[in-house]
């Protein structure tokens, strides 16, 4: 989307609606022209390059994007053009968006649990020939449904990732008790993996927003017990997601603290001499893509009724308690002091309620507009239409997101607690 496309022109946008060509400088620019009568959402693509090519130049292996964090087909494309040539999908339905908005993209079904018609799909007819398993059933189902999809030969082309569990320990949500397979029952896994795979991958995931690089240490050890205790040849070593972003009271270390601690762990691990690193962030690099504009529809002492809410963009502010950094937007800044409030959502539900606490100026009033940042990840993957609310315009800044692991005023990995000096 460039700056020459004319002003006032819309296209449609199949995950947040009609999108505004025109590029703003910021939320505050938007309000000023446009004052939305519905929540608006900020796309700043800059931001999305930004962290893709971070990731591209400074992680020690491949990265896939886990679509499910945002699968705006907007946000793919400048993914794409900064340098992510592999995505992980999770459905068919990602499957067949990515495939639709990226035919060139290598596509990773990394979902240890699928239907066997969405596999053969998926191997048929979207070139799909990475599968994620954590179970001998999910293995045979495998075998199977690419069996059919290849004319009744089963395939030589197969990579299968065995997902192992690992403790989620260190991150803000879990990921470790739906998926994978335990030590006890890896090495029977994999050798039965090993026999129908061409390449054979181990995966994990620490968990969503980990605050610590040492919990991926802790996961390669279980890694490498896993390969000595089953004796196969692994050709692929995926650390997963997990790689976190900055939220208030959430400032992880740099992202250069993990990439070092995963690289040097890895490097010792008994694999393949060919063998590839892999992750698969989603958050890390989709977080700093989105902001919304919100409109205070009402005031009841520290409480503020705001047009969006948990069925919209801020289910995780509801649902798990996540606080996103807001700003009011005024063209003359308040000078009050700034005051906690909760916010209530559009729907007439008693859990449409963000806890918070959100830090705005005391003078706040209905009619005011604030802005609620990093909202990439997941805020536009979890919106609903409940109750009649979900609509909402969006436009395109040129601004900084409020926070950022990119920008370069991060402190220097080298002098970093978790990684030895260079200097």
């Amino acid at each position: 989307m460039g700056t020459s496309k004319p002003q006032g022109s819309f296209v449609h946008c199949s995950v947040w609606g009609s999108l505004e060509l025109h590029i703003h400088h910021d939320a505050l620019a938007v309000v000023g022209a446009h004052a939305p009568d519905q929540p608006a959402i900020l796309n700043r693509p800059h931001a999305a390059a930004r962290a893709a090519r971070f990731f591209v130049e400074k992680f020690p292996g491949k990265s896939l994007y886990a679509v499910k964090a945002n699968p705006s087909p907007d946000l793919l494309r400048v993914l794409w053009d900064a340098g992510v040539t592999h995505y992980d999908v999770a459905s068919i339905g990602e499957t067949r968006l990515v495939r639709a908005t990226l035919p060139a993209a290598v596509l990773c079904f990394m979902h240890p649990v699928k239907t066997a018609s969405a596999i053969e799909e998926a191997y048929r007819d979207h070139g799909v020939r990475v599968f994620s398993l954590d179970s001998l059933e999910e293995l045979e189902k495998i075998r199977l449904a690419t069996t059919a999809a290849n004319g009744g030969v089963l395939p030589e082309d197969l990579t299968l990732c065995v997902r192992l569990r690992v403790s989620s320990e260190g991150s803000e949500l879990s990921l470790a008790s739906k998926f994978g397979v335990d030590l006890t029952g890896a090495a029977e896994l994999l050798q039965a993996s090993r026999q129908v795979a061409d390449a054979l991958g181990i995966c994990f995931h620490v968990g969503s927003q980990s605050m610590s690089p040492h919990a991926y240490v802790q996961a390669l050890e279980r890694v490498r017990a896993a390969i000595v205790d089953a004796s196969v040849t692994v050709d692929i070593i995926d650390v997963g997601g997990g790689f976190p972003s900055i939220y208030p009271g959430m400032e992880p270390p740099a992202l250069e603290d993990y990439f070092g601690l995963i690289d040097r762990t890895y490097e010792s691990l008994p694999v393949s001499y060919s063998a590839e690193l892999w992750c698969e962030p989603g958050r890390a690099l989709c977080a700093e893509y989105n902001s919304i504009i919100v409109r205070v529809e009402k005031r009841r002492g520290s409480e503020l009724f705001i047009n969006d809410g948990a069925y919209g963009a801020l289910f995780d502010a509801a649902h798990v308690g996540w606080r996103f950094p807001v700003k009011l937007l005024r063209a003359n800044a308040s000078e009050q002091p700034m005051e906690p409030f909760s916010f209530w959502g559009p729907t007439c539900d008693d859990m449409d309620h963000m806890e918070g606490p959100f830090e705005l100026p005391a003078d706040i009033k209905p009619g005011d507009f604030i802005e609620i940042g990093m909202l990439g990840a997941y805020g536009a993957a979890m919106k609903t239409v409940f109750n009649g609310f979900g609509a909402n315009d969006v436009f395109e800044v040129s601004d900084e997101p409020m926070s950022s692991q990119y920008r370069g005023d991060r402190r220097d990995e080298r002098v970093s607690n978790n990684v030895v000096s260079l200097r």
